[in-house]
């Protein structure tokens, strides 16, 4: 269960080139693998089933936008739940109470499921009845929707326990499975391709989150049936759920938005989407993904020791030595802040610049090509935005977090309302503007931090604990003040109440 910082610094401490590459490689499998191992054994079901000559354009369609909400809704659907979880699971496993990670386990899974259940029951009813979608095709995708969002959730336990080289080796094992069930399923039994896929990459991720249950019960095998503390610990830190609820929404608003514009496509009276729009995001997305791959690193490699080093100055150091690890890891997070701009600045620039030349050569020209420069630099803020985010929840700030998503959001939705009554090229102005404001916002609040944090740690503590009951009397001493005879006051029958020493 040990992080990964140890084992980027054995490769990159040997200044090799080989141990740097291997160094890149071991941060690509911990960070970004699984969803590369996703996309990767989607296209290659594609390209063995003969998917483009051997479906209609109907299905094409229908099986895109299918996979599309998917996704999208399974990632909207988790995201109340994700932080607030992670947060009391990372605090029982530094208490030690690791039965009560189970407890959560089970409050996060039924809690989820029935968000879930919300959402696509709904939907797949308008589906049957007036998508008039076979009835078979809809309770795969379903399965398939259930599958992933229990995927999702167990693989965050794991990522929790630092496991990472098991979850990617869990995603390899059920794409596999995925690949080898479409082919049988198309070459040998005659099903159609769309249906085959949908059905083998539900049993994928059926796969993926039973061995990731399996191994999460080998790690923590006790219950405590503690639900109703696990419920109070996100009742008790809701901004945590918005904050997270904020931030995940504010990546598909734009999206939502130009669903209802001109480049609006609806297929079979259900999904809505707009293909070009959406398509363009997702290029403007992995153009910038190894962003995550740098903050991941950068964080395991660098900043995860300063911040030990300066929890540890509180409990035991002298004032000098809290000073002095505040400013090394304060002075290491702006370090590490500019390195990911100016490194991923160059990344992006060489992709954006392969992505324009090849993908003209492959026939994506027109509003494509036109969306694509806005939405890559607005993708580009998206994640340098959620590093600052990221270090907000080190700091334990859920208002700053609440405030920095909570402006993503809103001015993401309100900028790409007005963007969309502008030329193509500046479609995604809304999500560009949003980032830069809510990235803006937090790293000030970063710096308000800095100069803060000695009232945030040392004082918010409580002297007595907290107890509910009827609130103890204040009186101190009572007593009747009369007039001697030389008119000096004095207290007559004054009776000292004794004070319970907590």
């Amino acid at each position: 269960m040990a992080g990964i910082g140890i084992k980027l610094n054995r490769f990159f401490g040997k200044s090799s080139v080989s141990s740097y590459v291997a160094g890149a490689g071991y941060s690509v499998i911990t960070t970004v693998a699984p969803m590369i191992v996703v996309i990767g054994d989607i296209m290659l079901m594609r390209w063995a089933l003969g998917y483009t000559d051997g479906t209609t354009y109907n299905n094409r369609e229908l099986f895109q936008v299918t996979i599309l909400y998917i996704f999208m809704f399974t990632l909207l659907a988790s995201s109340p739940f994700n932080a607030v979880l992670s947060k009391y699971v990372s605090d029982e496993i530094y208490k030690e109470q690791y039965s009560n990670i189970m407890a959560a386990f089970r409050v996060g899974i039924v809690l989820n499921m029935v968000l879930n259940c919300v959402l696509i029951i709904p939907f797949t009813l308008h589906e049957y009845y007036v998508g008039h979608v076979d009835i078979i095709y809809i309770l795969a995708s379903i399965v398939c929707f259930i599958a992933l969002s229990l995927t999702f959730y167990t693989v965050l336990y794991l990522s929790l326990c630092k496991d990472y080289g098991k979850i990617s080796q869990f995603y390899v094992i059920g794409m596999a499975v995925a690949f080898f069930l479409s082919l049988f399923l198309v070459r040998i039994i005659g099903m159609e391709i769309t249906l085959a896929m949908i059905i083998s990459l539900a049993v994928g991720f059926i796969v993926i989150s039973s061995l990731s249950y399996a191994l999460l019960r080998h790690y923590f095998s006790n219950n405590s049936r503690k639900y109703l503390d696990v419920l109070r610990y996100m009742f008790r830190f809701w901004k945590l759920v918005l904050a997270n609820t904020f931030y995940t929404l504010g990546l598909f608003i734009h999206n939502f938005v130009f669903w209802n514009s001109g480049l609006r496509n609806v297929v079979v009276n259900s999904f809505v989407c707009a293909e070009s729009y959406d398509f363009a995001t997702c290029l403007g997305m992995f153009t910038n993904l190894s962003a995550s791959i740098l903050f991941v690193s950068l964080i395991e490699m660098h900043f995860n020791q300063r911040y030990k080093d300066f929890s540890q100055s509180i409990i035991g150091g002298r004032l000098i030595d809290i000073k002095k690890t505040k400013a090394r890891m304060f002075r290491m997070l702006t370090e590490m802040l500019m390195t990911m701009v100016r490194i991923q600045f160059i990344v992006s620039t060489v992709i954006f610049l392969v992505c324009i030349i090849v993908l003209q050569r492959l026939g994506f020209s027109g509003m494509i090509i036109q969306l694509y420069p806005c939405l890559a630099a607005g993708y580009f803020m998206v994640y340098i935005m959620y590093a600052v985010f990221m270090f907000l929840y080190y700091f334990n700030d859920l208002d700053g977090a609440l405030m920095t998503s909570l402006i993503f959001c809103l001015v993401t939705l309100a900028g790409s309302i007005v963007s969309m009554k502008l030329d193509v090229i500046w479609y995604g102005l809304g999500l560009v503007i949003g980032s830069f404001l809510a990235w803006t916002y937090g790293y000030f609040r970063l710096k308000y931090i800095e100069n803060t944090l000695h009232i945030h740690i040392f004082c918010n503590g409580n002297i007595l604990a907290k107890v509910k009951g009827k609130r103890p009397s204040g009186e101190v001493y009572h007593g009747v003040v009369v007039e001697d005879s030389r008119g000096y006051e004095k207290a007559k029958n004054v009776k000292i109440k004794k004070q319970k020493r907590r």
